[in-house]
């Protein structure tokens, strides 16, 4: 279905999600959420789609925020609404069984910063900038900034940008552990491309197993995250891919790997 908000297009296995908003600087409204949740429910049921990647149409902005104009208009009870809205759609980009890319071209602000932490990590232009600037506008995060954000970055630079509405820089981010890598706004696709490819060719159970392993690890102790790695472990071991790459290995060839789930 063709989409108001979002450009959607799947390309040798990689499904891209691009930003579309350009004059409203790609801000996040109730009409986004809705067309990303329709997206999301197509790259679950496709298992050819091995990776997503997110980005902003263009080359000045990711996301520059959620949509004030129709934020105003909300009482509280819709506010809160199109904040768990948001929240779930972050969840649900953590919780596909394929790696997510942010692919950062631009201002990636508020809403913009808590999508992409959201993702499994963010390549990053020169140009871009990374910010929660809610505090000025007399609020807080309402996506997960909050939460994620302490979360990448530790709890001193998480209430450092939270409570002063700072932008920062890509290379900043970088420093801070917010971004993984920054490149010329030149190169920055061809790279993001480059390493969806890599990772593309990986065995779909095993991308699954990790990612999954360190989302959830995160939140239990270090006994029981390691018992989860184990169980993981085991399973990928007697899963169709698993089996290939040791053949593979053991023969010394290229694993075919085909993607398989069960």
């Amino acid at each position: 279905m063709p989409y108001e908000t979002l450009i959607f297009n799947v390309k040798e296995s990689i499904g891209v999600v691009k930003f579309n908003r350009p004059k409203a600087l790609n801000a996040l409204s109730s009409d986004v959420a809705k067309e990303l949740n329709d997206i999301l429910d197509k790259v679950e049921g496709d298992p050819s789609i091995m990776v997503l990647i997110l980005t902003g149409e263009g080359d000045k902005v990711f996301v520059a925020g959620a949509d004030i104009s129709q934020m105003v208009n909300f009482n509280p009870l819709q506010l809160r609404r199109f904040s768990r809205d948001l929240n779930e759609i972050q969840f649900r980009l953590e919780e596909l069984p394929i790696p997510v890319i942010a692919c950062v071209n631009g201002f990636a602000l508020g809403g913009g910063a808590e999508i992409a932490m959201a993702c499994d990590f963010i390549y990053a232009s020169e140009n871009a900038k990374f910010g929660q600037p809610e505090i000025n506008l007399g609020l807080i995060p309402g996506a997960g900034g909050s939460q994620r954000l302490p979360r990448l970055v530790g709890r001193g630079r998480a209430l450092e940008l939270c409570m002063t509405g700072d932008m920062i820089s890509a290379q900043e981010a970088k420093e801070i552990g917010l971004v993984n890598k920054v490149f010329p706004a030149d190169q920055l696709w061809d790279e993001t491309m480059k390493t969806a490819g890599k990772l593309a060719s990986k065995g779909r159970y095993s991308l699954k197993a990790v990612k999954r392993c360190i989302y959830r690890g995160l939140d239990v102790n270090l006994r029981n995250a390691c018992a989860m790695e184990s169980d993981a472990f085991g399973l990928c071991m007697a899963s169709p891919d698993g089996k290939e790459g040791l053949s593979a290995f053991l023969e010394k060839r290229k694993p075919e790997f085909k993607g398989e789930l069960d």
